[in-house]
């Protein structure tokens, strides 16, 4: 008798999970229910799924509300063709923008049920009246005889209890963006709006027996047949699955003698992985994987294949990936085995600006219909409930601040509002707040996507399904990750720039050459990886010092090092690596596995070993664990029954008791964190990839890393690398300049687009119309040429780019005033002649150097002019310098530092520690340890240049300073202090981060 229930995925409505509803109902009696949640079908397929489990026919169905959040109509899915009507429906005016209509389509498999005060007159034939608990008594003396066949129970369910009535009151002003005692009553469900037992809900009606035998045999007459566990993918590429299999036993071929030429050992392994492929029906995906990478390649894109399906030398033959899985052993079994029932991941990166012409090229070749965008669900966080309930209950910013700081939890404790907040808090659950979209998850699916879910047209403008990718994976649907990433724009604008400026065009994916080049490997030992991808952090830079890593397989390893899981791991493994003397074994079968680890679990593919070798877990169950490792499990009872599994299977193999313990230790540590080994492979190959084009064209690389907008660090430290690499890097021009970076032999131009505050118009169109009608004469052929205006122009000359007049800033912005005044544009016709203004400027307009520095911090986020050291009052630069850092190991000493990044960490203790990064007034790297105690005392305060008291250690060659006290250094003053308030705003703004700036 339940046709509306609402379940928490009506956003900021709706407080009810899927299983709280389907378990009410089953303890009720119900045996039928609809979920018609609002204007989405977020858990339609969880619902059928929940409903079967408990016995409960599920009946499907959509809310539909205009704009306003105003009830228009219900439609009820007869059937599953019903409901991808009614899913296409919804997606039609999603995708167009356009307005629900206030009249139900004609959808032949669909009901629609209308409230009784917005009922039509004429009701067509699968057209119904909502009569809810309340309106029951309006029945009484009208004149219904005629549409009784037409009338039905319509008991909406919302919420289940008062508190949850209050949760609801407070998502709608949250949803309404205003406070609580202002939400309408037309916005708020009813506080009847909850699920009754079948025969208190009847007994509401019984005067009007005619309802129930109406909602009855409508709900009768819906059947939803929807298959959830079988594979929802496209099944064939090209026609049939024959043609599927000759075509990719083709292309592995070809790919193998390119690859390889004539190695038996890889023909074995790809008629191998070929069986598998066949046998779990596989094909179509290879295929169409293989079709994105070679449809970018046709377009120039770049791309890297990455993930487990480095795992697979068919991969690596079809082109998806250049990891080669025979040089690392790697492990098919981790990406596909025999025992697997889903499709493997792929993962294939481009360039950040390349990745749209791709999902346009995969929309059009799969069908609109067939393809769509991943969703997921963004959860209410605890900090962004107490904040946002707080703004609905009208507090004062102060007191919403206090409330989410931890150090005031006892203070807060004995507030009337923050307990109210909290109460309702702790009653949420994982309510969901909103909709967005999966990091890079595509589906192309057999079937229209509209039977299992309606879709939305998110702010990336492509169609995006409802629900996320745990819900595709339960009613088998698997997604291609088409990802983006700013280091294959790093590489793709360094290759063009050098073919343009050298005339040499480069084959970046020449991999095995820059493996073996001493050059590239010699830079990786040294930590020389400023711009390189995935290698420039600096525990990276220490790792691979530390490791003398200058060979491939140890950047595999370095890769997988550094992640959260394995850097426990990481000083037992850099001290086994110099003396493998220390290595230890748990058992001999761990040793047969972990020799080239050293003992340590460093890959997934490591876990997955153990697993299955050592405790005799199956595949699928080694399977379930790879996946609980990458986050992708959401059931904790999955997870106990495989490590029961693991320790059923290590006793059943003689293992001892102790050791099963101790390895399953091991093997939980790795949750969550740990790489594959194929994943870091790939990882190590576009870090090679980056450090050949900075090893042999390093001013280009950089100009490509400040045009892709850089990497780890802040915008300067990128200049200050193009300086060291031999470029004369000038200030923007007018005359010189493009949008981006340019570089043409030695010379770089600081392009427009890194000027903060400079308008896009003005950014495109200053380089378009010099290269149209030839260079700027003066400040007066720039203004009326551009037609741009007084503020605008300001900007520029401030940030130097009008020094071609031979002017100084301070005549230039007097002169100004000449030509232009404050309007939006000059490019307009005037009516009148305007006459030319007679400025008279001062005698005397000096500009200092230290003026422009500060121009520069404001506008650019650095200074070219003047370097940080040179803006210090004192010309002391420390009593030692970086590179001699070594020979003072155990000694204290004072150096002098420009900050460039920290990272903080937390102690056993849940204190906070920072490690940093600093340059030397040579340019020279070096790092500091700042542990609790003395960096309560002397805190960084913001950029710039630090007085830094430390004792120098050395951990396997690398020496660093343990902090005992730093202090930020006095700068030389401009005498516009309002300036130097922009500039540290400035700063602010560059480096994104509060804490950083005086």
């Amino acid at each position: 008798m339940y046709l509306n229930v609402h379940s928490h995925y009506s956003l900021r409505y709706g407080t009810l999970s899927v299983e709280r509803i389907v378990t009410l109902a089953a303890q009720y009696g119900i045996e039928q229910l609809a979920l018609t949640d609002i204007n989405n079908t977020s858990a339609a397929m969880p619902f059928v799924k929940v409903c079967r489990e408990k016995g409960i026919q599920p009946i499907l169905g959509i809310e539909f509300r205009d704009i306003s959040h105003h009830f228009l109509y219900t439609g009820i899915a007869k059937n599953h063709e019903g409901f991808r009507e009614l899913n296409e429906f919804l997606t039609r005016h999603n995708l167009n923008k356009t307005p629900l209509p206030q009249r139900a389509p004609e959808l032949p498999n669909a009901y629609f049920i209308y409230s009784w005060d917005q009922a039509p007159k004429i009701l067509k034939e699968n057209e119904y009246i909502g009569i809810r608990p309340g309106q029951v008594n309006k029945l009484w003396g009208q004149p219904v005889n005629a549409m009784r066949d037409k009338l039905i129970i319509f008991a909406p369910v919302t919420i289940n209890s008062r508190i949850e009535e209050r949760l609801h009151h407070y998502l709608r002003a949250v949803a309404r963006n205003t406070l609580f005692t202002k939400v309408e009553s037309c916005d708020l469900c009813q506080s009847n709006e909850i699920m009754l037992p079948l025969q208190q809900l009847l007994k509401i009606y019984e005067q009007y027996p005619y309802l129930a035998i109406n909602t009855q045999k409508l709900m009768d007459s819906c059947n939803m047949q929807v298959e959830l566990s079988t594979p929802k993918n496209k099944k064939v590429f090209t026609g049939s699955r024959a043609e599927d299999r000759e075509l990719l036993h083709r292309l592995a071929m070809e790919g193998y003698r390119s690859r390889y030429g004539n190695n038996g050992i890889a023909l074995d392994k790809i008629k191998s992985e070929l069986a598998v492929i066949e046998q779990l029906d596989f094909m179509a995906n290879y295929l169409i994987v293989h079709d994105f990478a070679w449809a970018g390649k046709k377009m120039g894109f770049y791309h890297i294949g990455r993930g487990s399906a480095g795992n697979s030398i068919v991969a690596y033959c079809l082109y998806i990936t250049d990891v080669e899985p025979i040089e690392l052993d790697l492990y098919f079994e981790r990406f596909l085995n025999s025992q697997r029932t889903s499709p493997p991941d792929f993962d294939i990166d481009y360039s950040w600006d390349d990745r749209p012409k791709m999902h346009e090229y995969v929309f059009n070749k799969y069908g609109a219909a067939h393809t769509a965008l991943l969703g997921t669900f963004v959860s209410f966080k605890q900090r962004s409930v107490i904040r946002e309930f707080s703004k609905v209950l009208g507090l004062a910013d102060a007191e919403i601040v206090s409330f989410t700081d931890p150090s005031r939890e006892a203070e807060n404790r004995t507030n009337p509002h923050y307990k109210k907040i909290i109460q309702l808090m702790n009653f949420m659950g994982e309510i969901p707040n909103q909709r967005s979209i999966h990091a890079g998850g595509v589906l192309i699916s057999e079937e229209p996507i509209s039977y299992y879910t309606a879709l939305d047209l998110p702010p990336v403008g492509l169609p995006t399904v409802q629900w996320d990718m745990y819900i595709a994976e339960e009613i088998g649907y698997e997604k291609f990750d088409i990802l983006s990433q700013r280091g294959i724009g790093h590489l793709k604008t360094t290759v063009q720039m050098v073919e343009k400026n050298h005339g040499v065009k480069l084959d970046i994916h020449a991999v095995e050459k820059f493996k073996k080049d001493p050059n590239i490997n010699a830079n990786f030992k040294i930590g020389n990886t400023i711009g390189g991808f995935y290698t420039e952090s600096p525990g990276m830079r220490s790792l691979l010092f530390k490791l003398c890593c200058s060979t491939y397989i140890g950047l595999v390893a370095a890769s997988s090092l550094i992640r959260p899981g394995t850097s426990k791991s990481m000083p037992d493994y850099i001290a086994r690596f110099h003396d493998p003397s220390k290595t230890t074994y748990l058992h001999p079968v761990m040793e047969e596995l972990l020799e080239e680890t050293y003992g340590i679990m460093v890959y997934q593919e490591d876990v997955l070993k153990v697993c299955i070798h050592y405790a005799g877990m199956s595949g699928s169950d080694a399977d379930v664990l790879r996946r609980g490792m990458s986050g992708k499990w959401r059931s904790p009872q999955e997870m106990e029954r495989v490590k029961g599994n693991f320790f059923n299977g290590a006793e059943r193999l003689g293992r001892p008791n102790d050791v099963n313990l101790k390895v399953w230790d091991l093997v939980a540590a790795f949750a969550g964190y740990s790489f594959s080994k194929a994943h870091s492979a790939a990882f190590a190959v576009e870090s090679y990839q980056s450090l050949f084009l900075k090893t042999y064209y390093p001013r280009e690389f950089m100009v490509g890393v400040l045009n892709n907008y850089g990497g780890f660090y802040a915008r300067w430290l990128y200049v200050f690398e193009l300086q060291k690499a031999g470029a004369d890097v000038h200030l923007p021009c007018v005359n010189m300049s493009e949008a981006e970076v340019s570089i043409t032999g030695t010379d770089a131009w600081l392009g427009f687009t890194g000027i903060l505050d400079l308008e896009k118009t003005y950014i495109e169109n200053i380089p378009f119309e010099r290269h149209r009608n030839g260079t700027f004469r003066d400040l007066e052929d720039f203004v009326k040429r551009t037609g741009i205006t007084l503020e605008q122009c300001k900007i520029l000359i401030r940030a130097g780019a009008l020094r071609f007049t031979g002017k100084n800033k301070k005549i230039l912005l007097w002169e100004v005033h000449k030509y232009v005044s404050n309007r939006p544009s000059s490019n307009q016709l005037q009516l009148f002649g305007v006459r030319k203004k007679n400025i008279v400027m001062p005698a005397d307009l000096v500009q200092t150097e230290v003026e422009d520095a500060y121009d520069e911090i404001e506008l650019l986020g650095f200074s070219l002019t003047l370097n940080m050291f040179e803006l210090l009052r004192t010309s002391h630069r420390g009593d030692v310098m970086a590179k001699d850092l070594k020979n003072y190991v155990g000694q204290t000493v004072r150096m002098i530092g420009n900050f460039v990044t920290d990272k903080p960490v937390h102690t056993i203790k849940g204190q906070t520690m920072f490690f940093a990064a600093w340059l030397d007034n040579n340019g020279d790297w070096f790092d500091t340890v700042h542990f609790p105690q003395s960096f309560k005392y002397t805190p960084f305060k913001g950029r710039g240049c630090y007085l830094i008291m430390g004792k120098v250690i050395e951990e396997f060659g690398f020496a660093s300073l343990e902090v005992i006290r730093c202090e930020i250094l006095p700068v030389k003053d401009r005498k516009d202090k309002q300036s130097i308030t922009k500039a540290k705003a400035a700063l602010l703004h560059y480096r994104g981060d509060e804490a950083m700036v005086a």
